[in-house]
């Protein structure tokens, strides 16, 4: 499968760097915030045992189409506080989301950390195939999952 970089997003917080950490490689936590702002996770449907070949999963309500956004994959470079490496598959099957295929087709997820200060960053890059004109939709949709990151940590 060809992974090609298709785009990414970086923002810093006003958090420290275990803090970042937790919030991307717990499942409780990322239950809480991992939606676009306008709309939310289905509960009970996040895990995430970050360590390399450790599985992650996740559900997006979409009530506006009728369908719910189920991701899955696995982490395949695990470097504590610093880098999270995962395959992203998309489904709107559950049955399809239950079988966890790990053939199934994916698109490679990086994460990149870093302590700065009081602060901390963290960018999300995307690589895989997509038509060109779903790119901007795609990182206007991270975009937003970094906002609902943002208002989870100030509440």
């Amino acid at each position: 499968m060809k992974h090609e970089f298709l785009y990414s997003v970086e923002r810093e917080y006003p958090v420290g760097i275990d803090r970042l950490w937790q919030l991307w490689t717990t499942a409780s936590e990322l239950e809480q915030w991992y939606h676009p702002t306008e709309l939310d996770t289905v509960p009970g449907s996040f895990t995430s045992v970050a360590v390399e070949g450790g599985l992650w999963t996740a559900a997006i309500d979409v009530p506006a189409f009728e369908f719910v956004a189920y991701f899955f994959g696995w982490y395949t470079n695990v470097v504590p506080l610093e880098r999270l490496e995962h395959t992203m598959s998309y489904t709107q099957s559950k049955d399809e989301w239950l079988a966890l295929d790990q053939d199934a087709p994916h698109h490679k997820v990086v994460l990149e950390f870093e302590s700065r200060g009081n602060n901390s960053w963290v960018k999300f890059s995307q690589f895989g195939e997509m038509p060109a004109e779903q790119i901007e939709a795609t990182t206007v949709g991270m975009q937003s999952y970094f906002e609902s990151l943002a208002n989870h940590i100030a509440s």
